[in-house]
């Protein structure tokens, strides 16, 4: 039979489906494709129809598609739920800068900038709405000329309150970024306007490492004479102490500026060790236990325009960490992909950035604007299968709006689509797109405090989205906190766990679940890694477990150069694990609160429901009983005794 397209209807992507089709009671057949709604007929045999009844055929297609249209407009194919003012109240004018534990009560604080740039707030995170209030005593205003670029919160001195370093570009001259630290108090944070002095100068951004092993953050960087420097800081809040890099017999290129430095354990012996990005590609410095770092190799970076910023992250649960990063092969981010450093060599992910228009996508080409002057992707498991997503602001090409989405770990379409790998990233384009208004910037956050990670979008306001997952994942949230006096932000941690899927099978699980890595799910993320240009890394980590109800067999946090095993940690548990003290691992301590999943409520709901069911029939069972009873009472009562005769 052969068709003929009457008309189509292109769907938003909010009402895009993958295929669909019906046929009418008038001969018309409705096909929904990726590209929109199409309305098919039989090819006209028939000539000697009357006008009218064709007229009444195209006029039932156009009402059938006009309802089709209504129908997937109104049904939800995305969970996408606005809770910005559940979460930030009436204040949606701060740029998130940065997460930290500010007040020691296990929730996650948020920094904000607010007033162009120039004043720095914590929004304080709670389990009452709203569950990010602005702090009143940390409220630090800059002086008009200073405009603020970074915000690393830590512990500079080794007390017991947090610490934030802020570094700013002077507007008026071009002598590099200026490093502030406002020294935190029992109460308040030391900011007011004589008392914000300039500890230090350099040039580009500073990383936060821990360099003596002491657990007392330190920073490395370039200073104004372009050496590569430490500065140690101590506990008397002096001016930090100065050692150069060197390396014996080599000369070292000049950093990337904007850079994209690490600081992580790559080699796996729990120190963690330098990732910096030079002019001549990565260089590796293997981390000493005892402090300092000693030169290990250089490997090339990917040939392209634009080199994004390093993101380290277990791409394949494979149990190795794997080196990330964005890259544009021209100037305006026409042609854009995503790297990884596997088997010796770069291999390009070829993540997939159409969409359902088949119109492409690409990264925001670096400028100087707050989040878009270098390339960032941020990684967390939104829908907790265990693989690591990410959030990337994208725009159209030819296009100046930029917009963040989220780009979902999943299997490679095609054998050798992904240069070798197993896994890449697709744009998910509906599950953002309700709230995704122009946003610049999209960070993952745990709103709820419930293992389920949230998204923040930030533009010119900032707005939150729920994760509501329509099914029932299992996870475990560990949070690090380091020395006597338990503060977050400690940089460099590294956490393991393994675990068995629900088949207990390993040829089950190796066909349909994790090819090429038997039957254990392998987790290996790194806790703070990078600290310049507003990377907004999370000071805990999240695993997801997916459908995995298992107990977690083994969990090791390592820390400079220590590192201790937890065994049977239950899953849908967060984990806050003490590291004090810093050198005695056989004294780090595990706290651990249980989170009940929607299985358990259900299976409750059910048990109980049984137990009123049975409850009910033994009632009645009871009651029809008795009535018997009565019954046959009344009967012998009434009965006639031949034997009072």
């Amino acid at each position: 039979m052969e068709v003929t397209e009457l008309f189509n209807v292109n769907l938003s992507p909010t009402t895009s489906s993958i295929f669909s089709t019906t046929w009418s009671e008038d001969d018309r057949i409705f096909v929904i494709t990726e590209n929109g709604l199409h309305v098919l007929c039989e090819s006209p045999r028939d000539e000697t129809k009357p006008p009218q009844m064709k007229r009444r055929h195209l006029m039932g297609a156009r009402k059938m598609a006009l309802c089709f249209c209504v129908l997937l407009a109104m049904t939800p194919l995305s969970s996408a739920s606005n809770i910005t003012s559940s979460v930030f109240g009436s204040v949606t004018d701060g740029m998130p800068a940065a997460f930290a534990d500010y007040n020691s009560d296990d929730y996650i604080d948020l920094f904000v900038l607010r007033d162009g740039g120039q004043t720095l707030q914590v929004m304080l995170a709670s389990d009452q709405e709203p569950f990010l209030k602005p702090h009143p005593g940390m409220h630090c205003q800059f002086p008009p000329r200073l405009q603020i670029t970074s915000v690393v919160p830590g512990n500079y001195d080794g007390d017991a309150h947090m610490d934030v370093l802020v570094t700013t570009s002077d507007k008026e001259s071009k002598d590099g970024t200026q490093v502030h630290i406002l020294w935190g108090g029992r109460d308040y944070t030391n900011c007011t306007a004589d008392e914000i002095p300039t500890i230090l100068s350099l040039n580009g951004q500073p990383l936060a490492i821990d360099y003596n092993r002491d657990a007392i953050v330190d920073i490395f960087g370039v200073d104004n004479n372009g050496k590569r420097t430490f500065w140690v800081f101590n506990e008397n809040r002096t001016t930090p102490t100065t050692i150069l890099m060197t390396a014996e017999g080599k000369n070292l290129p000049n950093l990337r500026q904007p850079h994209s430095n690490s600081f992580l354990d790559v080699n796996g012996d729990i120190a963690p060790d330098l990732v910096l990005a030079t002019q001549d590609g990565f260089e590796l410095w293997y981390g000493e236990k005892e402090g300092g770092f000693t030169y290990n190799k250089t490997t090339d970076a990917p040939k392209a325009s634009n080199l994004g910023q390093s993101l380290f992250v277990d791409l394949e649960l494979q149990g190795e960490l794997q080196h990330l990063v964005p890259v544009c092969f021209d100037d305006i981010c026409a042609n854009s992909t995503i790297f990884t450093y596997s088997g010796g060599r770069w291999r390009n992910l070829n993540p997939i950035l159409r969409d359902s228009l088949s119109t492409t996508w690409g990264f925001v080409a670096p400028n100087n604007q707050r989040y878009t002057n270098t390339i960032t992707v941020r990684a967390g498991d939104f829908n907790m299968d265990g693989y690591p997503d990410l959030l990337a602001t994208l725009q159209q090409v030819g296009s100046s709006k930029p917009r963040a989405y989220l780009l979902e770990n999943i299997a490679c379409p095609a054998i050798g689509s992904c240069d070798g790998m197993e896994r890449t990233f697709s744009v998910d384009w509906t599950t953002l797109n309700p709230l995704n208004n122009d946003s610049t910037v999209g960070v993952f956050y745990d709103v709820y405090q419930d293992g389920v990670l949230d998204v923040i979008l930030a533009g010119e306001r900032v707005t939150a989205f729920r994760n509501t997952l329509d099914y029932d994942a299992n996870f475990v949230k560990v949070m690090v906190l380091v020395g006597p006096h338990k503060l977050s932000n400690f940089p460099g941690p590294r956490i393991t766990y393994n675990t068995t899927t629900q088949e207990g099978d390993p040829r089950s699980a190796v066909a349909t679940q994790l090819p090429q890595s038997a039957h254990f799910f392998l987790g290996l993320p790194t806790q703070l890694p990078q600290s310049a240009h507003f990377f907004l890394g999370l000071p805990y980590t999240t695993f997801g477990l997916g459908r995995t109800p298992n107990f977690v067999d083994t969990l090791v946090v390592g820390a400079a150069g220590h590192s201790r095993e937890w065994t049977q940690i239950i899953p849908n548990s967060q984990m806050v694990a003490i590291l004090s003290p810093l050198e005695e691992p056989g004294k780090w301590r595990a706290r651990l609160f249980v989170t009940p999943s929607k299985l358990i409520l259900l299976s409750a709901a059910a048990l109980t429901g049984t137990c009123g069911l049975i409850t009910a029939l033994v009632a009645g069972l009871y009651w029809k009983e008795r009535r018997e009873d009565k019954i046959e009472k009344l009967q012998e009562a009434h009965r006639f005794h031949f034997d009072a005769m």
